[in-house]
């Protein structure tokens, strides 16, 4: 991919581990008045080294998606994303 595309295309804001998206919701002013907003994720670009194929790879990921991989570890938190969906290949 050229470069200057690259540049210019802009990433979802969509955690790779646990899924989780922006939410829709509203402000509410003093006056009770609402108006839209949006509710993003935590979501932070981190490499993971996977041991078992002796490489990094990069994901974007969200709090919770760290804390998931701290728990379960990272072949098996990706396996579960895969089956799920959020994830097509790592």
């Amino acid at each position: 991919m050229r470069a200057d595309l690259k540049k210019t295309l802009i990433m979802s804001k969509v955690c790779q581990i646990t899924g989780r998206k922006p939410l829709v919701g509203n402000n509410v002013s003093h006056s009770n008045k609402r108006t839209k907003r949006r509710f993003y994720p935590n979501l932070f670009d981190k490499r993971f080294y996977l041991q078992e194929e002796d490489r990094w790879i990069k994901l974007r990921i969200s709090a919770a998606g760290i804390r998931i991989i701290s728990k379960k570890g990272l072949k098996k938190a990706l396996e579960e994303a895969r089956k799920n969906g959020y994830i097509d290949k790592y």
